[in-house]
């Protein structure tokens, strides 16, 4: 299972990124494919019980590809981590399925109690690079997160947020970028 998984995630990385020459390139040297392959392992140590070697793993990964990825965090499938360089991601994270992220992007939490403090992105999300997404709050699938926003509320799913603060508004439908199959969060700044 882990070795399809791994294919999935190459293809998805491929299919994203149209400087990616060729599966085995993808693989050896894309950051955001490591950072996410070693949290996958993290995060099973965290469940079972194995936290602290799982935070050292995670740990020595932020070290390795600027990539910050708490083991508790609950990801999705296919998801992608474009230039990765300085993306948090915090403990109590909840990300969907085929969720896109570039450099820079912090889910991060706000308060300091226990309980979820950090956000869910739902299932198609795109977050530009740069953004901000703080607090227990909730990202409807398939929105789209501008660069550099700064999101602290809730935002229904199709949803536009751009701005600091950012606020949600419909998607006009003109954001698809023709010919492909995801929207290019940068145009949003």
């Amino acid at each position: 299972m882990p070795i399809l998984r791994a294919r999935e995630d190459i293809r998805n990385a491929r299919r994203h990124d149209p400087a990616a020459r060729g599966g085995v390139e993808v693989a050896v040297v894309y950051s955001g494919l490591h950072a996410i392959w070693s949290y996958r392992i993290a995060h099973r140590m965290w469940r079972a019980g194995l936290r602290t070697p799982a935070r050292i793993l995670s740990q020595l990964t932020r070290f390795l590809t600027g990539i910050e990825i708490h083991p508790g965090a609950r990801i999705g499938r296919r998801f992608f981590i474009d230039h990765g360089m300085g993306v948090v991601i915090g403990e109590t994270t909840w990300i969907g399925d085929d969720v896109m992220l570039y450099h820079g992007v912090t889910l991060g939490g706000r308060g300091s109690g226990h309980g979820k403090r950090h956000p869910t992105v739902e299932d198609g999300v795109i977050v530009g690079a740069g953004a901000k997404v703080l607090g227990a709050i909730t990202i409807g699938a398939h929105s789209v997160i501008g660069a550099n926003a700064v999101v602290t509320r809730d935002a229904p799913a199709d949803s536009l947020l751009v701005g600091v603060p950012a606020h949600p508004r419909p998607r006009s439908g003109h954001e698809q970028i023709a010919g492909d199959d995801w929207l290019d969060p940068a145009i949003y700044i």
